[in-house]
């Protein structure tokens, strides 16, 4: 990839803010041509809401912000592995390429679980890449849960 840029490093910045509020640490950044469109992390506890997850979050704001309800051309930047309902807001959107941390065994719908992508139903496949900043969300998940657990 000749002149990639990674975003991750903001989606990290999202997940230690939501951390912070009590949230899960996930965050998410989709990016555009020209720059950062929308970011968030999750809110899920604060808004009282189920589909408050970081990608849902950006999704929606990155929508209105383009007044379009596609995303094509567009990345998605996410520190974890995103779940089924998240993964079919993204082939629902267009979104053209996911860029992921940490890979999610237990609740995952990209390479684990439900695999959204792989269904016929599935619309719009983006490109996907995995393990970008791996090991930083991964701990940041496990710090956050050891946390909770010995808390």
């Amino acid at each position: 990839m000749t002149g990639f840029t990674s975003y991750m490093d903001i989606a990290l910045e999202e997940a230690r803010a939501a951390g912070l509020r009590g949230e899960v640490p996930v965050g998410a950044v989709l990016v555009g041509p020209h720059g950062v469109v929308a970011r968030a992390g999750n809110r899920v506890r604060e808004l009282h809401d189920p589909t408050a997850h970081a990608e849902m979050l950006v999704i929606r704001a990155a929508c209105k912000v383009l007044q379009n309800e596609r995303l094509g051309g567009y990345d998605l930047y996410v520190t974890l592995e995103p779940c089924p309902m998240c993964a079919a807001a993204i082939a629902g959107a267009r979104v053209a390429r996911l860029y992921y941390g940490a890979s999610d065994p237990k609740s995952g719908g990209v390479e684990v679980g439900a695999r959204v992508f792989s269904h016929a139903q599935c619309h719009h496949v983006p490109e996907v890449y995995d393990g970008i900043a791996a090991e930083d969300s991964t701990a940041m998940l496990r710090d956050f849960f050891a946390k909770r657990r010995d808390g």
